[in-house]
């Protein structure tokens, strides 16, 4: 779907419901794994190959897998191309950036079974669309249309149809792939490492990763690409 420098992992069901396995979850994090560690990928996108993204997990699921897409150092992309709820949404939240088909829905729903998100809404939610919006979802179950969650911040992309959705997702990740990608880390770890840090605090990270990023080829390279009035040729180095 993308450029080749851009893994896709697409979430096959097994059965009827689009809930994610413990199998399925054990080759995300091993396809997690892998784009952390091979330097020719640059970004991750997951999504869904049904009609929904992801409705929730099956007991057994590997407690590790949501935290380890939320810490993956490269960029991250859900593409939500249908229904997102309960651990599913949990796993689009920990993307950095969410595109989403227009006819899903996204909801918290697991305090009508008893149960509480235990993958990260409770924290992730209220940074993304506020603690009174975070806590309507999650206390009332009530599913946003794709819309009101781009209005709310939640989606960050919006797109009408399927096609559209590829559309729009591949214009996300090309956008993304052409930006130096030492560069594209930095930004990603001073905001996400920012959010537990003061103003003062954060604002020292970004100097400090600013400063560590001129010593840096591809910083040299964008400055000659710019003065030769040419695409400049990132290497990650």
């Amino acid at each position: 779907m993308f450029a080749s420098r851009c893994v896709t992992a697409t979430l096959r069901y097994p059965g009827a419901r689009a809930h994610l396995t413990p199998a399925m979850a054990v080759r995300m994090l091993e396809v997690i794994e892998q784009v952390e560690d091979d330097n020719e990928a640059r970004m991750l996108a997951i999504t869904g190959a049904g009609a929904a993204f992801c409705v929730g997990f099956d007991a057994g699921v590997d407690a590790r897998l949501v935290e380890s897409l939320a810490v993956l150092s490269k960029p991250t992309v859900a593409i939500i191309n249908g229904d997102a709820f309960d651990e599913g949404l949990e796993l689009a939240m920990a993307a950095d950036i969410r595109v989403a088909i227009s006819t899903a829905k996204l909801a918290i729903t697991q305090l009508k079974r008893g149960a509480m998100p235990h993958f990260g809404a409770t924290q992730r939610l209220p940074r993304l669309v506020g603690a009174g919006n975070a806590l309507r979802m999650m206390l009332t179950g009530t599913a946003l249309r794709a819309d009101d969650a781009m209005r709310l911040g939640l989606v960050t992309y919006l797109a009408k149809s399927r096609s559209d959705l590829a559309r729009v997702s591949l214009g996300v990740a090309e956008a993304i792939l052409s930006r130096a990608p030492l560069a594209t880390r930095l930004v990603k770890d001073a905001v996400l490492k920012g959010y537990d840090m003061t103003l003062e605090q954060g604002i020292r990270l970004e100097e400090d990763l600013y400063a560590l990023l001129q010593t840096t080829a591809d910083r040299a390279e964008g400055v000659r690409a710019f003065l030769e009035k040419r695409k400049p040729l990132f290497r990650g180095a």
